[in-house]
């Protein structure tokens, strides 16, 4: 069945499909994934990684959808959601929505790691921190990349990654299928010299650490079984340096600016998860890094 051409006209009113995925916290994109192919298996296993992309699902969730999706979306949807049709789903409402009934989840104390900020000016931003060196005590490089299936980091040195966590665990990681990419500011270029110039160095600090990192990994590559080496992806780019960037599994994303004369430790740390629902800030900074990739270059 194609969609129906009707446009929808926006309102203030949320669409009941955010609303759904909301309550039972299916909000971000990862997980809203993995509970449509739970329902996609049930429903048609050829329907199986199918999902509307991100931006796709954006449109979903904001009411920018004129009639509905195809449908084989329509009938994942509605598996998802028994009892409801895609027409309800994608309609807007104001009518209270019964909260599912769920187990009582045991007291727990606050954690860096898992406590979601309830402030909805806040969006998905989680935490914020004043210094690189604050965000680091509260989330240590093995929290961050211990159980990690894929890092993607784009900076400066990366020394988060290269200073910060143990080659062996590295080498376990990829080893595992853990797929890890790194984008450097290339030490060969006209941005690193003009960043060294900025934070007043003048003995090519900046350009002889990074080039070391890069040595490092590339030794740790060359180190590694061909199924594992192609999991490091290592890139340069020659651009005015503008944010640190870390993303783990596509759902946590550390942002840091580069600020004017400050070194990047000293630089104000913030950290989102994906939270589809809330329009928030992951998917931008996940396009940063997309698009500083596809210009980058391999080393």
């Amino acid at each position: 069945m194609a969609p129906q051409p009707e446009a929808r006209i926006m309102t203030d009113q949320p669409i009941l499909l955010k609303t759904l995925l909301t309550q039972r916290h299916w909000q971000t994109y990862s997980t809203f994934c993995k509970e449509y192919d739970k329902a996609a298996k049930k429903v048609d296993p050829s329907l199986q990684g199918g999902w509307p992309s991100r931006a796709q699902l954006h449109r979903w969730l904001t009411g920018e959808l004129k009639g509905l999706p195809y449908s084989g979306h329509c009938r994942v949807l509605e598996a998802m959601f028994p009892g409801r049709s895609a027409h309800e789903l994608f309609s807007t409402h104001t009518a209270e929505v019964p909260t599912p009934r769920t187990e009582p989840e045991p007291a727990r104390s606050a954690d860096p790691e898992t406590e979601i900020c309830a402030m909805p000016q806040m969006a998905d931003v989680t935490a914020v921190f004043s210094s690189r060196s604050a965000f680091s005590s509260a989330y240590p490089a093995s929290t961050l990349f211990d159980s990690a299936k894929e890092i993607n980091a784009a900076g400066l040195s990366l020394n988060v990654l290269c200073q910060g966590y143990p080659d062996h665990q590295l080498r376990r990681l990829l080893d595992s299928g853990t797929r890890i990419r790194c984008l450097f500011l290339d030490p060969k270029g006209q941005a690193i010299r003009a960043r060294e110039a900025e934070e007043r160095y003048t003995d090519s600090t900046l350009t002889t650490l990074t080039a070391l990192n890069i040595t490092m990994l590339t030794r740790l590559r060359d180190r590694l079984d061909t199924a594992s080496a192609q999991r490091l992806e290592l890139h340069v780019y020659d651009e005015t340096i503008r944010f640190n960037l870390l993303i783990v599994d596509r759902a946590f994303c550390v942002v840091q600016p580069y600020l004017p004369q400050a070194r990047g430790v000293d630089s104000p740390t913030l950290v989102m998860r994906d939270n589809t629902a809330a329009d928030g800030l992951f998917p931008v900074f996940d396009q940063v890094f997309n698009e500083m990739w596809e210009r980058s270059e391999p080393v």
